[in-house]
């Protein structure tokens, strides 16, 4: 059991010398092992943890500890750590170790964070269930016959189970948002560009984002001060300050216009999932929150226009692993033509294989212009329903996801049912703005439900006011 509720108190507590950091540490690492079932982690950093833990903590002693000194951090094993495997969750990388860290990993390492291991994800960061890891399935704390959700069901699963203080996944489609919301967390997926790509293991890399999960707003904070920020290495960063995540601003409901939109509240929603949302949506225009119904006209078209371009990025940023530079390399070859396709049909699993066809399909000779050329046009048509939206509004709320956590296998055989549990998180993907997951109950099946807020590029302090202003009222 956990002395402390947020990375605020965890830190107060080790410089009063109230907390031993290696105890803490040697906790989490017993709990890893008793909730191993959960499969949450691909690989455990037990003795590297410790030893960091108390460097660490003779850093506290002598006044040189970093703003993460103590905190304890999982990271999807999709983001490079150097000289420990990096797998992507697949056999094709089971063996392969890089020899450079990603930066947003790096800015945690610099400021003292303790490393604990890499967590469990669908394959290439390809799913929304965590079904789809070479190392496994990943169960949900709340019901172990049901999901976590996915791709970074490993990291979110490592945060409610409270198998590390906070932990990094990444969102390409709501990868964040929809496990931190069948988890019961918190998890922020940040405006594209805000957090170095660099070192992360691409599957769409105009999609891809970094972002945490934490059982607090507050650490949802401390992190993004950390990790946010422009990095030369990554072409794609944006080179512009990163936003005080760490100010006491208090939102101003006069001030605050709120939207929800049409589309999001119809068909298809649980309505215990509904009736939650309603619930606090009350309370925020009993507060004062000016509360607008709004549309995004487009918003039907998201699920198709995503899947075409991120499979059309996938199949291009897949085409590396062959077999002939690093990775998994197939023994039944004569031919080098055999050795590639071998290697890839022996080493990617299922999904990873569907998407890479799908996205090859699109991008081939006399489809490209019907699928990929009119997926980028509508692309930046639902862009722009964002950008009037915003012009109304400062916050979108809409659903996470469509239903609370399924059972596991219950959707593996229906590629399409599984893809639009990703219906009100695309979206922000396809419009490169942030979004967030707020826990704000449980169904009759005790299972957690999840809100989302969406703000404009580079507004993630809005949401995160809003988000802070919810979480109290919980």
């Amino acid at each position: 059991m956990l002395s402390y509720k947020n990375y605020s108190e965890k830190r107060k507590l080790l410089f009063e010398k109230k907390l031993s950091l290696v105890d803490n540490v040697r906790h989490f690492l017993n709990v890893i092992e008793l909730e191993k079932d959960l499969n949450a982690f691909i690989s455990v950093f037990s003795d590297e943890s410790l030893k960091q833990a108390a460097t660490v903590e003779e850093k506290i002693n002598n006044g040189s500890a970093g703003k993460l000194a103590g905190m304890v951090i999982g990271i999807k094993d999709v983001l490079s750590i150097e000289w420990h495997n990096l797998t992507c969750a697949s056999k094709i990388l089971e063996n392969f170790t890089p020899l450079y860290t990603a930066t947003a990993v790096q800015k945690l390492i610099d400021e003292d964070a303790i490393i604990i291991g890499k967590t469990n994800c669908d394959e290439f960061a390809m799913g929304g269930s965590n079904e789809n890891s070479a190392f496994g399935a990943v169960k949900n704390p709340y019901d172990r016959e049901r999901v976590p959700g996915g791709s970074s069901g490993g990291s979110a699963v490592a945060v409610a189970a409270d198998l590390c203080d906070v932990s990094l996944g990444t969102d390409t489609g709501g990868s964040i948002r929809q496990p931190a919301s069948f988890c019961g967390i918190f998890g922020l997926k940040p405006t594209y560009s805000l957090v170095s790509r660099y070192g992360l293991t691409a599957f769409a890399s105009s999609f891809d984002s970094i972002g945490p999960f934490a059982h607090s707003m507050n650490d949802i904070a401390v992190v993004m001060q950390v990790i946010a920020g422009h990095d030369p290495k990554d072409s794609t960063s944006a080179n512009r300050p990163a936003p005080d995540f760490l100010n006491d601003k208090t939102v101003n409901a006069a001030s605050l216009v709120i939207g929800l939109p049409k589309e999001c509240f119809g068909e298809g929603l649980n309505p215990e999932i509904a009736s939650a949302i309603d619930g606090y949506v009350e309370k925020l225009q009993s507060a004062g929150f000016t509360i607008r119904e709004i549309s995004l006209p487009h918003t039907e078209y998201a699920i198709a226009t995503y899947y075409i371009l991120t499979t059309a990025e996938a199949s291009s940023n897949l085409a590396r692993y062959d077999g002939a530079r690093y990775g998994y390399r197939s023994s039944d070859h004569t031919t080098l033509a055999d050795m590639y396709k071998n290697s890839r049909s022996e080493g990617f699993g299922d999904e990873v294989k569907r998407r890479i066809m799908l996205g090859t399909y699109v991008l081939s000779a006399g489809y490209y212009d019907a699928y990929y050329k009119k997926a980028q046009q509508v692309r930046r048509i639902i862009k722009s329903d964002f950008d009037k939206a915003f012009a109304e509004v400062d916050i979108i709320i809409t659903p996470t996801a469509p239903t609370t956590a399924f059972k596991i296998g219950e959707k593996s055989t229906d590629p399409l049912e599984m893809y639009l549990g990703d219906i009100y998180t695309t979206s922000a993907n396809l419009a490169g703005i942030p979004g967030l997951n707020i826990p704000i109950g449980k169904d009759s099946n005790n299972l957690p439900i999840g809100m989302q807020l969406m703000a404009n590029q580079f507004e993630e302090n809005k949401i995160l006011e809003l988000g802070k202003y919810i979480e109290a009222l919980s």
